[in-house]
């Protein structure tokens, strides 16, 4: 799949799909003196707009990386989704701007047939709409046609109001085109601000997926020699580029030359697995069960503890007398205190042995 022409057809799709309606629209609510349906052509003629930059995005985003960016320029479609989410917010608040006028200034509006069977075409294509962007954002990973699915499913639901304004001008003689106006121009607000935060999110940071950490995990541990994969952190440079680092356990006695064969093995397969290039640390593992004690007793101190999620490279130098091993705690707990005891306990229990520990961070959603 070329995920670039995908996504460039899509948006092509969107523009076309929503200037027609924007034709459609603005046409009829001049015609019936309708603000509402004058500002719901206005708000797909926003649309169209955020079209047009999820293609100028996606096509600054595909650019190789240079020496000023290294790492490419992948992030700049999330960039793309901030600026769509701006363009929903802007035309939320201009609405909300005249539907107040029109509430205080209130006109005669009129819906003939013709009018409603227009609503009616315009809701069932941008419903189509909405379908069209979620299926193509899906398949290529793309939140900014993502992001403008959700707001075509907004307008689908909202023009529905319309229909309401329709009715009740047209059975009971009520006028309430600008309160309609009004709620249409809050939810779109509203919209703005969710595709806002999830535009930004990645931008921010995430938390790692679950099931992909799980998947490198088990992909790791599937070479002989690994005793367990663990501390896979992931940095997202953009949907086509990723990188990351996890550290292995191998056994103590393991040479530089095997070190070496298996690390690039095993970066080289995710990368190819995956499409993520990472960097794989190695921790040494006792070969004899001489500490086996000593780490059943650091383990039934992690279990006794819920604030514990996981201890893993655990080693001894006994000619250091150094005990190494790294605690992944909670998020909300007091990581220096949690250490503490844990190394106050261990050392109290085995004299003349101190301990090195790593408190590593849970990153996983």
């Amino acid at each position: 799949m070329n995920r670039e022409r995908e996504i460039v057809k899509a948006s092509i799709y969107g523009i076309v799909g929503n200037m027609l309606l924007v034709a459609f629209k603005l046409a009829v609510g001049f015609v019936s003196h309708s603000i509402a349906i004058i500002l719901d052509g206005v708000n797909n003629a926003t649309d169209a707009l955020s079209s047009i930059i999820t293609i100028v995005g996606t096509k600054l985003a595909g650019r190789r990386p240079d020496r000023h960016h290294p790492f490419g320029y992948g992030r700049v479609e999330y960039l793309t989704s901030v600026v769509i989410a701006v363009i929903i917010l802007v035309a939320g608040l201009i609405s909300l701007r005249e539907s107040v006028v029109k509430i205080l200034h209130p006109g005669t509006p009129v819906y003939s047939t013709l009018t409603i069977t227009v609503i009616v075409v315009a809701i069932l294509a941008k419903i189509v709409i909405g379908v069209m962007f979620k299926r193509f954002g899906d398949k290529t990973d793309c939140e900014a046609l993502v992001a403008s699915g959700v707001d075509s499913n907004y307008d689908a639901v909202l023009s529905a109001g319309t229909l309401v304004v329709a009715a009740a001008q047209n059975l009971w003689g009520l006028n309430i085109d600008g309160a309609v106006g009004l709620v249409i121009s809050l939810v779109v607000c509203k919209a703005g601000i969710e595709v806002l935060r999830d535009a930004l999110a990645p931008i921010i940071g995430l938390p790692e997926d679950k099931k992909l950490v799980a998947a490198i995990e088990n992909y790791a541990n599937g070479f002989p020699g690994v005793r367990g994969a663990y501390d896979v952190v992931l940095d997202n440079f953009g949907p086509n580029e990723v990188i990351g680092s996890l550290h292995i356990e191998v056994d103590d006695d393991m040479n530089a030359r095997q070190i070496h064969a298996l690390t690039r093995k095993i970066a080289e397969g995710l990368f190819a697995k995956f499409h993520i290039s990472m960097t794989v640390g190695v921790y040494a593992a006792n070969t004899t069960g001489k500490f086996a004690p000593m780490r059943a007793d650091l383990e039934k101190l992690a279990q006794e503890n819920p604030k514990i999620l996981q201890v893993h490279g655990f080693y001894v130098d006994e000619e250091a007398k150094t005990v190494y091993f790294d605690m992944m705690i909670d998020f909300a707990a007091d990581n220096d205190a949690i250490r503490d005891a844990v190394v106050g306990a261990l050392e109290a229990k085995y004299p003349g042995y101190t301990c090195n520990v790593v408190v590593d961070t849970d990153y996983e959603d």
